[in-house]
């Protein structure tokens, strides 16, 4: 293949791709509300494949929607040792869209509280909620936007099934427990293999996390595992895994705050209609009574 061929390929690739995404990030705002006139979106950057991604797609979709809404992207420098403090604001400098870096040491406090060896997700992830909360709240922000995709949903499932003992996962529009934030996850619909191709193809500066990107034995690691290995011994499974937490029954499930289980009774209606049926005979007959009465009343009023 010549050099212009292979150029041309890329191009289409990379459009059907981009359609791809922006088509599912359009309609997981659509279905679920996230985006609305005059919403001041904080965009939470990270430096990793899925937050580039979700800030190119919303920054090309404010671009042409039929609304008016803000973006601001913001990053946490944890003062993690070695981080590239300056890809990022090297980065968003040349795009059209504000920006601020929050510079808080959570790193020392977790490297502190947290054991050698142990997973220090937990207490990273509420420290970084915080101080996101804290900011938006400052600010103005309507909406915080964090990139999380199908199957961070999806593994969050079995992460909480195997390990929590409860069936939920990530939501795509949430109202903090404070009721003071909404959190909203526009890369819901996408599957994390388009967003891989398409940070690899933008040539996205992505930067690492040191913390918990090197521990091996994360619960999460062994949920991504196993679904990969069910996807490539039964292609299509993450899809209708998927499918299924967006079609609940919750007649059929055990939850009794979710479905009244303990007044569950016959419809009367419905058992008194099954009862007429056996006396469809009389009825004909009393209605046949009827009628002739009827005739006789009205013979008697007409002589």
């Amino acid at each position: 293949m010549n050099i212009d061929l292979a150029t041309k390929k890329h191009k289409t690739d990379f459009n059907k791709l981009h359609k791809r995404l922006r088509r599912n990030v359009g309609k997981a705002i659509m279905d679920f509300n996230m985006i609305e006139d005059g919403d001041k979106i904080m965009v939470c950057l990270s430096g990793g494949k899925d937050s580039y991604t979700m800030l190119e797609i919303l920054r090309n979709l404010q671009s042409s929607a039929p609304i008016s809404f803000e973006l601001i992207a913001v990053n946490l420098d944890q003062k993690q040792p070695g981080f590239p403090e300056e890809v990022l604001p090297n980065y968003l400098s040349n795009l059209d869209i504000p920006f601020h870096i929050i510079e808080e040491d959570t790193y020392s406090i977790v490297t502190e509280k947290i054991p050698e060896g142990k997973t220090t997700c937990s207490l990273c992830s509420r420290l970084r909620r915080g101080i996101i909360y804290s900011w938006a709240q400052k600010n103005h922000i309507t909406k915080i936007a964090l990139g999380h995709h199908r199957e961070d949903i999806i593994e969050t499932l079995f992460l909480n099934m195997f390990f929590g003992g409860k069936m939920k996962s990530m939501p795509p529009k949430l109202l903090s427990d404070d009721g003071k934030n909404i959190v909203i996850r526009p890369l819901a619909y996408c599957k994390e293999t388009d967003i891989e191709k398409f940070s690899q193809m933008k040539n996205f500066p992505i930067i690492p996390c040191n913390l918990c990107g090197s521990q091996e034995n994360l619960q999460r690691k062994q949920i991504k595992q196993m679904l990969k290995n069910w996807e490539n011994q039964f292609p299509g499974r993450i899809e209708n895994i998927f499918r299924s937490i967006n079609n609940l029954a919750p007649s059929h499930l055990l939850d009794r705050d979710l479905f009244p289980f303990t007044t569950l009774a016959h419809n009367v209606d419905i058992k008194r209609d099954a009862e007429t049926l056996f006396d469809e005979p009389e009825i004909q007959s009393s209605k046949s009574d009827q009628l002739k009465n009827n005739n006789i009343i009205i013979r008697e009023l007409t002589e």
